[in-house]
């Protein structure tokens, strides 16, 4: 297959994933988007966690909540549990490796916060494990996943399931998510004007 044509299928395979996605979960994504509004406006923050391309995408999204995305506005609480890597050598060194976001979540989150779980598989055992936690400690979850994600599925309150087997597109498609959720999550917060006193 000439160059030309392998960029043109891999565009392409991207938006159709994309727009399948986007078909399905629209009215899911704007209840998300309001759920996490809401917590955020009652003093709750977001915590999001993932492996390998699925951490940089939690650090990616955590950053655009804690700064800024497109407007001008306070800082919004969110952490990404894959960043400290004292933290989490520490706990894979002194017990296991699945248990580096569960701790993580035992020790920072508390009722009326968010637990964020990427995983393009579903069956990333620190992210199931710390969604498990955080379901016990009473914050809100949310996965993302991909249609073979039925373990982590199965384990939370929302659940995003990209229609694809292929972990270039699920993670192209759970960015994008993470971007469009966080604009609507500001359109919410700082349009609105009874949100607007609370929030500033």
């Amino acid at each position: 297959m000439e160059i030309e044509e392998r960029i043109k299928k891999s565009f392409t395979e991207s938006i159709r994933v994309k727009e399948k996605f986007f078909k399905e979960n629209i009215l899911l994504i704007k209840e998300v988007a309001e759920l996490i509004a809401k917590i955020l406006n009652e003093g709750g923050k977001i915590l999001i966690f993932g492996n390998g391309g699925s951490a940089t995408d939690a650090s990616h999204i955590a950053a655009e909540f804690v700064n800024r995305f497109k407007r001008e506005r306070p800082g919004l609480p969110a952490l990404a549990l894959n960043t400290d890597m004292a933290v989490i050598t520490a706990i894979a060194n002194d017990y296991d490796y699945s248990e580096i976001f569960a701790k993580q979540i035992k020790a920072l989150g508390q009722k009326g916060d968010i637990a964020i779980g990427i995983s393009t598989s579903g069956s990333s055992k620190n992210v199931i494990k710390a969604i498990e936690v955080a379901k016990k400690r009473g914050l809100k979850t949310i996965a993302f996943t991909s249609q073979r994600g039925e373990k982590l599925i199965s384990k939370v309150d929302y659940a995003f399931s990209v229609p694809s087997d292929d972990t270039p597109r699920i993670q192209e498609t759970h960015i994008t998510l993470g971007h469009i959720l966080c604009e609507l999550v500001e359109d919410i917060l700082f349009e609105l004007p009874a949100m607007k006193k609370r929030t500033s």
